[in-house]
């Protein structure tokens, strides 16, 4: 049970009883509805594996996240329902065991607080409310100017300031160069040690073959993060990588570097062996002639692969458009979004292609869906087939 969750839908419904009855007026209803509503809203987004709140700097689960993903791309994978912007195991048991608002109540409730925003255009805490809303239901490009807002307020929040960044390189095809790097920079000026921050810069840098400075992110952030943190082996890896592309010697082992939380797939002895040998899938993905009238020529199609087992996250994605179909497709340890989450890490994965009504990358209903049975990370001549509507 989620005690404060569950009390206040209790007390939302016992004042909608009211109203309807008659024995609140509306005015009244609305007065008493509103600041119950944020709290939900609230609890809501601190229950789940959400993104931190502002005054609280982000380590642990979250950072994973960013270290596994690179640019926070786990929406893609997650449920039509809620998908979040945290890490697949870093929510307490309590929180994963927890009721959650349904994805129809949640999106009401982000709705209503984007409508008060617009008559509280001050409140600092209710932009930022609302930007993480928004980021974990996927809307990364409605996230951004309400993260502007916040920061706009409020100043140089670290915090608001690397989720911004996030938000933003989401909204720009996962890209961290530009204006999502110079925030991140930002907030690394007003607090050196931020987790989230130090993992965005350090995979900026690895991406653009600044393997030196890379490095010194990474393992300034191992420095910072709690030695039983999950994403320290993740982290290892991605450290190990860049030493050896910046060509400097091995150095210090993270301490303490803690076995992977459940649902976090780490790369074992077998998978070592397909990285040397060279991960590659190959095939084609088609759509079925039964879906053909549901989909328009210029409808987004996501490629992509992920482990058969864990974690849900993105090894590589490619993206094409439904006249592209059908399209050869290559997955490779080129496409990894990030050193630590690659193709040739997984023995066994699951390739999915899917087509976006929204252009977005988080899946919605009345997508169109298909995906292969678990097969070897070295697979040719796959066939995916897009069959199956993605259900509400």
């Amino acid at each position: 049970m989620n005690a404060p969750i569950d009390t206040l839908r209790q007390r939302l419904q016992q004042l909608k009883t009211l109203h309807d009855e008659g024995t609140l007026s509306a005015e009244a209803y609305a007065e008493a509805r509103t600041p119950l509503e944020r709290q939900l809203l609230d609890h809501v987004m601190v229950a789940g594996p959400a993104p931190e709140r502002p005054s609280r700097r982000l380590v642990g689960g979250s950072v994973a996240a960013v270290l596994a993903l690179a640019v926070a791309g786990y929406a893609v994978f997650g449920s039509p329902g809620l998908p979040s912007a945290g890490a697949p195991g870093s929510a307490s048991p309590a929180a994963a065991a927890a009721p959650q608002l349904t994805e129809q109540e949640f999106i009401a409730a982000v709705d209503k607080l984007a409508a008060r925003m617009k008559e509280e255009p001050g409140n600092a805490e209710g932009w930022g409310l609302l930007a993480r809303s928004y980021v974990r239901l996927g809307r990364h490009a409605d996230a951004v100017p309400a993260f502007a807002k916040a920061v706009a307020i409020v100043g140089d929040d670290p915090s608001l300031l690397v989720d911004w960044a996030d938000a933003l390189a989401m909204s720009n095809g996962r890209v961290l160069e530009g204006e999502p790097l110079a925030l991140v920079e930002r907030a690394l000026k007003s607090d050196p040690d931020n987790g989230k921050g130090l993992a965005l810069s350090g995979t900026a840098a690895f991406n653009r073959k600044d393997y030196k400075l890379a490095v010194q992110r990474w393992e300034r952030l191992a420095s910072v993060s709690p030695p039983d943190s999950s994403f320290l082996p993740q982290l290892q890896s991605s450290i190990d990588e860049a030493r050896s592309l910046a060509g400097l010697p091995p150095g210090p082992r993270v301490a303490a570097a803690a076995a992977p939380a459940p649902g976090i797939a780490a790369a074992t002895p077998g998978s070592a062996s397909a990285a040397a040998s060279g991960a590659v899938i190959t095939g084609t993905v088609r759509l079925a002639p039964a879906l053909a009238a549901q989909a328009r020529p210029e409808d987004v199609v996501f490629v992509f692969a992920r482990p058969a087992e864990g974690a849900r996250m993105p090894l590589a994605i490619l993206r094409y458009q439904v006249k592209d179909l059908p399209v050869s497709f290559r997955l490779d340890d080129s496409l990894a979004m990030s050193p630590a989450m690659k193709l040739s890490a997984f023995a066994q994965v699951v390739v999915t292609a899917r087509v976006s009504k929204s252009g977005q990358a988080a899946p919605a209903p009345g997508d169109l869906s298909g995906q292969s049975p678990a097969v070897a990370n070295q697979t040719q001549g796959l066939v995916v087939e897009i069959n199956e509507v993605v259900k509400p």
